[in-house]
């Protein structure tokens, strides 16, 4: 019995040491993971099991709670894991996971006074129960004078001892730690998911680039600006994602000083960049540097902002200024210069002369006429609308009219009209209509500069899908053709076809602008076909006339 007596301090404290080196152990495994609920559920398991509890209950806080700053205050948790216990039973704990204040760590006493009202609490859920707990040790998890959350375990069999307490105490400091770490990994991860989303969901174009200027991250909208797949673009250098031309302003390829080019908080630079399905876009970009914390640059995040859009609007600008000084002024000079040598006093001029002055002087009057007319069409639109005055008109005996006056002005080219059956008519406005043919007709003739056939010719279709039965007509050329690239554009105000024609041939950009205005006032549709090179077929389709006009006053 002595010999026994004698054994006892050694083999409590071999008890000891093995609680401490499993400690050891799980403290080790807790700091490694970074999985929240994976790590909760090692804490839980291996508290309950270091001292021998049947169950537990682990809960942390919603967000973090500064004990020092705020000592009494209502604390709400939320469960976050369960050891040895029905999930459906835990509305049953809600009297553990509210309290009236803030608990501090357990003294070295074993007492549970730290959690206020625990017998209590724990008295109200075993009569929710229906069922004895046993004895109930509540662990806060603290971490720096903040409340991440608590532990309960549950024990039966025998009290919790002074070294239990001791014990898990240490354990709960130490599994603190590891929920901070995890809690923060989390957060990181968030944020990293947020900044992500909104990074790539950005409507303008954004890469992360390294000191090599390497691509590190790119979003949706840079990647379809230059045409590749995000995945395709990483790793690749940033002259190749985005070859810029005709820079203006700090290009990022040619700098030899990366840190001086971005030394006053980032640079900036607009150019042009060539599409792989052809056409240019305009694009400004800014270059902000990253530093880290010695101040030593690490990446450069590249914002690039589509601005084509604003150039067209500056280009409009100066095209309408363009118009206004050259279009306007060149049949007002004509006129003025004609009519000054017609009332020369010492000039005898003969009556053909004077009749092909004046025939000038009308030709440029009907130019300077129907280029207000046009000007004044397009405020109107833009104001308050077109005005149509609808009847019924015989469309083929229209086309033919304005035919023939149109094939008078251009002896090279042949009009060839194809009509394999008589057109319906159409309900819509004459003169508005004349108008669409005459701007078609003409576009044919002047890009087709040298000479061919034009051909005009129409059909009715039947209508499907709830669409109504239609005439379409065309107009088809042999001339220059339409890029691919340019053919969306073609119907916009003031836009003109880029090709060397361009600069030699007089125009302004509204007539097909005019002419979808129109059509789409009658209820219509046009649209084009055609490939650079090998002329071009535009198309109008109108409504067939029934009983009620189909138009819709513009």
């Amino acid at each position: 019995m002595a010999e026994f007596s004698m054994n006892v301090p050694a083999l409590v404290a071999t008890y000891q040491l093995r609680q401490r080196e499993f400690l050891l152990q799980i403290s080790r495994a807790m700091t490694s993971r970074l999985d929240l609920p994976s790590l909760l559920r090692l804490i839980l398991q291996n508290a309950a099991e270091i001292v021998g509890c049947r169950a537990g209950l682990i809960a942390l806080t919603r967000e973090h709670i500064d004990i020092g700053d705020m000592p009494s205050t209502v604390v709400h948790f939320e469960a976050r894991g369960v050891y040895n216990i029905d999930p459906a039973l835990l509305a049953s704990f809600a009297p553990l996971l509210t309290i009236d204040a803030v608990p501090v760590a357990a003294d070295d006493g074993g007492n549970d006074s730290h959690l206020p009202d625990l017998q209590e609490r724990v008295r109200q859920v075993e009569a929710e129960l229906g069922m004895t707990l046993g004895q109930v040790v509540g662990l806060p998890l603290l971490f720096e004078e903040q409340l991440l959350g608590i532990i309960y375990l549950f024990r039966s069999d025998y009290a919790f001892t002074q070294a239990d307490a001791q014990l898990l105490q240490g354990f709960a400091n130490q599994a603190a730690i590891a929920v901070r770490n995890a809690r923060l990994y989390q957060q990181v991860g968030r944020e990293r998911s947020r900044l992500a989303t909104i990074i790539d969901n950005s409507a303008d174009g954004i890469m992360i680039l390294d000191m090599d200027l390497t691509v590190l991250v790119i979003n949706q909208a840079m990647a379809a600006m230059v045409d590749v797949t995000p995945e395709s673009a990483i790793g690749l250098s940033y002259e190749m994602v985005l070859p810029l031309e005709k820079v203006e302003g700090d290009d990022l390829n040619a700098a030899t000083d990366l840190a001086g080019l971005l030394s006053d908080g980032g640079a900036r630079c607009e150019g042009e960049l060539q599409r792989p399905g052809g056409g240019r876009i305009a694009l400004a970009v800014t270059y902000t540097p990253l530093y880290n914390g010695g101040e030593r640059l690490v990446n450069i995040i590249v914002n690039v902002y589509d601005i084509t859009k604003f150039r067209e609007e500056e280009e409009m600008k100066s095209t309408f200024t363009s118009i206004i000084s050259h279009e306007l002024k060149t049949p007002v000079a004509l006129i003025k210069g004609y009519a000054q040598t017609l009332a020369r006093e010492d000039a005898d001029w003969d009556a053909e002369t004077a009749r092909q002055s004046l025939e000038i002087i009308e030709e440029e009057a009907d130019r300077l006429e129907a280029l207000i007319n046009n000007l004044l069409d397009v405020s109107r639109i833009q104001a308050s609308g077109l005005h149509l005055d609808v009847d019924l008109i015989d469309l083929q005996r229209l086309i033919e009219r304005v035919t023939e006056v149109m094939g008078a002005q251009s002896p090279l080219h042949t009009i060839e009209l194809d009509f394999p059956a008589p057109l319906p008519r159409v309900w819509g406005d004459a003169e508005r209509l004349r108008q669409v043919l005459t701007n078609l007709i003409g576009n044919a003739i002047k890009y087709s500069p040298e000479g061919g056939l034009i051909r005009i010719g129409g059909w009715s279709e039947t209508g499907s899908g709830g669409k109504r039965d239609r005439v379409v007509i065309y107009v088809a050329d042999e001339g220059i053709g339409i890029p691919a690239y340019e053919l969306p554009h073609i119907f916009e105000r003031f836009y003109r076809v880029d090709s060397s024609l361009r600069r030699s041939t007089a125009g302004t950009g509204l007539g097909l602008f005019l002419s979808k205005a129109i059509v789409d006032a009658h209820g219509g549709e046009i649209w084009v076909r055609s490939e650079s090179g090998a002329g071009a077929t535009f198309f109008v389709a109108l409504p067939i006339a029934d009983q009620t006009p189909a138009v819709s006053p513009l």
